[in-house]
């Protein structure tokens, strides 16, 4: 940007010559005051400022060596973004360390960004300077427009291309990193499948809507290669919550040590059989980014093993005009250990999940005999 220096040279002069501005005021709901500078060759500069110790905080530096201090970083900041394939570049200089004893700022960050105009051929440059927490300054360089700049100059605020500079380092730092966690949940359906009972049994039918699967992941997502592999590792924790809930007026029952299904005399609002499970998936993963550079298409297929960490029944039902909610814990002669085959499809922020349990529900001769089968979206992901 070969006009940075001259418009640098603007800040001084507002500093330096007061009475030259022309300021208006911003509207009462606004905490600022507006004060912007027109000069000859058609350059404004626009500055914010909450009150006049604001504007005397420049005052401490001496504006010509801070402004030759500026052009140099400016200078550099340019070089690395015209090297780089980002559209944006940030830079953190530390003047004082490098000149101590001189009055200049602590630390001087500069962002440089090209501004591609989508709708029309222009291009739009723009650099922010932040001179340690107290001064900020905008500076667009419109290159189809040789006649005409503008800097915005904001005192005491951070200006919004640099936090969003902040943000994308945080997130490109995070996308580099060979593994990082995510917390999620898996919200969907129980179903049993290949259903098996014993003549004279009660097929246990269930509700589709009641009978929920929950689960809260805490994943351990590894990358398999150099950078930018799309080959990734998935495991970590998960603590599921399966609910078997009957149709009809069913309930299930232990009965002498094997669980069965049978009617209810009451009329049953609810019925349902709840287990809680400890898992641990292992799962290969295939993620790819969108031109954005975002979450692009991704999908895994793995296992997981778990242990059985408690179960109950629940029943709801109405007696003498008042709802009752009786809760049995016990183990139903549930499987205590769990096991089976899942995998994920998705593409940017949307997950559907499948998890198919390999092993029977309950134990051998001791309940009926089928495999859950739970499926749903991925939230937080």
């Amino acid at each position: 940007m070969k006009r940075i220096s001259s418009l640098l040279a603007l800040l001084a002069l507002v500093l330096l010559l007061p009475g030259r501005l022309h300021a208006t005021a911003r509207p009462a709901s606004h905490p600022d005051d507006t004060i912007i500078v027109k000069l000859p060759n058609q350059a404004t500069m626009t500055l914010f400022v909450k009150n006049k110790a604001q504007l005397r905080e420049m005052r401490n530096y001496k504006l010509d060596s801070l402004l030759v201090l500026l052009d140099g970083y400016i200078t550099q900041a340019e070089a690395a973004g015209k090297s780089s394939k980002s559209d944006q570049v940030t830079m953190e200089f530390y003047p004082a360390k490098d000149q101590p004893g001189k009055k200049v700022p602590e630390q001087i960050r500069i962002t440089v960004r090209s501004e591609d105009g989508k709708t029309s051929s222009k291009t739009m440059s723009r650099t922010d300077v932040v001179l340690g927490r107290v001064f900020g300054m905008t500076v667009y360089d419109d290159q189809d427009d040789k006649d005409h700049d503008h800097v915005s100059v904001r005192i005491s605020s951070t200006p919004d291309s640099v936090k969003q500079a902040e943000r994308k380092a945080k997130q490109e730092e995070r996308a580099n990193r060979a593994v990082h966690t995510s917390f999620d949940i898996d919200l969907g359906l129980n179903t049993l499948v290949n259903k098996s009972v014993a003549q004279g049994e009660i097929n246990p039918d269930l509700r589709p809507i009641g009978s929920r699967y929950l689960s809260l992941n805490y994943h351990y997502n590894i990358r398999v290669g150099s950078k930018g592999s799309p080959f990734h590792f998935i495991t970590g924790p998960e603590l599921a919550f399966n609910n078997f809930m009957l149709d009809k007026n069913y309930r299930f029952v232990d009965d002498n040590n094997i669980t069965r299904v049978e009617a209810d005399p009451r009329n049953l609002e609810k019925s349902k059989l709840v287990m809680t499970t400890l898992n641990l998936p292992l799962m290969a993963s295939l993620q790819f980014k969108g031109k954005n550079g975002h979450d692009g298409f991704h999908i895994g297929a793995g296992g997981f093993a778990g242990y059985r960490l408690g179960s109950h029944t629940k029943l709801k039902y109405e007696e003498e005009g008042r709802t009752r909610k009786d809760k049995d814990r016990g183990s139903y002669n549930l499987s205590d250990f769990q096991y089976g085959l899942q995998g994920v499809i998705g593409i940017r922020g949307l997950d559907l999940f499948a998890k198919y349990n390999l092993n029977d529900t309950f134990k051998e001769n001791r309940g009926p005999q089928a495999q859950a089968l739970s499926f749903g979206i991925t939230l937080l992901h």
